[in-house]
Order: structure tokens, then C-alpha cells, then sequence
């Protein structure tokens, strides 16, 4: 069965993956974004005090927030109870998979193999993250891998961008995950707001599409 949550992902069609040194930074990034169109993020554990920033976003029902790189099972469960809607971990790992059911998210396991995404669906992966896309072979391997699992929703992340993230989804990908210069932390840093709503209108633009 589909999760519910999945066609709003789809309809979306790109998660910005907010990755900074800084919960400030990562909240700013939120911010800008959300105020060019973005409502879905992704806000990676790597980002000090996640959960407490994830807290702070899913208070506001407009928007649709999950944590990703989650490493272990206190971590997920600390993401779930702040609000998280969908849990990200670049690995299998059926531990975050079963705390994410637990509380009605979506569990979003990575792989880049047949053998993984195999893997990755017994492991109880509601959606199975191609990562690091570019470097296991951009659409093109997307588009195999959907040939082997066609019934399978997959997200490309890593390497995907604005140009080239219609041929990720015209490969089969579901949705795609976009950091780079969507979440550009010298951007940022810096103030620069024209720079992220520049990238952000070229995200909107493929939303539209």
C-alpha cells in the first residue's frame, strides 16, 4: 500500500535537502525558500539541533518537514516526536524504517544496487533513495533500476540540480532531492536572498512543467 503521504511528495516533485553548519543558517534557508513557493524539506541530521529546528517548522501546517541522514533509531525517534513526516537515511537500515511506521511517516531508505533496492523494500522502504545519484549514473541508471522495479518510488539525490532533474524524473524518479545551490550556504551566509530565490524559481519552473 502507498503511504498517503506520497502523492503530496509527487506533486511536489523536488524536496530541498537543507544541509548547513548552522541551525540558523538551515532556518534561513527554510525561510527564503518557503517564501519563493517551496513548502516540503528535508532537514538533515547533520545540521546541529535538528530536532529542535524540525520541531520549530512542523509546528506550521503549511508545511511538510522530514530529517534526513537519520543515523539510528534515537535519532529517528527524536526526528518523529519534533514532528517529522518522513524519515531519510542514505543506507538500509530497517530499525528507522519501523520507527517511522510507527508513527505514520515514511520511511525513505537508500541504495544504489539492485541487490540494495531489494534490500532497501524488504527493510520496509516506503521510498527508496538512489544516493549518490550522479556518481552511480545519473538518470540513465534511475531509468534500469525502473525497469527492474517498476511499481518502486524512487528519489534520485546527490548531484541533482535544476538542469538536469527533469531527465531524473522523465527516467522514472518520483521526486528528486536538491541541495547545492538551492541550499547554497555561502549564499546564505551572506545574506544573498535574490541568489536563493533565483535557484528557487529555477526549482519552481520544473515544477511547473
Amino acid at each position: 500500500m502507498t503511504h498517503p503521504l506520497i502523492p503530496s511528495l509527487r506533486q511536489a516533485r523536488v524536496i530541498p535537502v537543507v544541509r548547513t553548519t548552522s541551525a540558523s543558517l538551515a532556518a534561513r534557508a527554510v525561510e527564503w525558500l518557503r517564501g519563493a513557493g517551496l513548502s516540503v524539506f528535508e532537514i538533515t541530521m547533520t545540521v546541529p539541533d535538528a530536532p529542535a529546528l524540525i520541531r520549530d517548522l512542523a509546528s506550521d501546517p503549511g508545511l511538510l518537514v522530514g530529517a534526513g541522514t537519520v543515523p539510528d533509531r534515537a535519532a529517528a525517534e527524536a526526528c518523529l516526536a519534533a514532528g517529522a513526516r518522513f524519515l531519510v537515511c542514505p543506507w538500509v537500515d530497517p530499525v528507522v524504517a519501523q520507527a517511522a511506521h510507527g508513527a505514520g511517516a515514511i520511511a525513505m531508505l537508500g541504495a544504489m544496487t539492485p541487490t540494495e533496492v531489494r534490500a532497501a523494500l524488504a527493510g520496509g522502504a516506503d521510498v527508496v533513495k538512489i544516493f549518490p545519484a550522479s556518481s552511480a549514473g545519473g538518470p540513465s541508471h534511475v531509468k534500469a533500476l525502473r525497469a527492474v522495479f517498476p511499481d518502486t518510488v524512487f528519489c534520485p539525490t546527490g548531484g541533482v540540480d535544476s538542469r538536469n532533474a527533469p531527465d531524473y524524473l522523465a527516467a522514472g524518479a518520483a521526486f528528486v532531492g536538491i541541495g547545492g545551490r538551492l541550499v547554497d550556504e555561502g549564499l546564505l551566509a551572506r545574506g544573498d536572498r535574490a541568489g536563493i530565490e533565483a535557484a528557487a524559481r529555477d526549482v519552481l519552473g520544473l515544477m511547473q512543467a
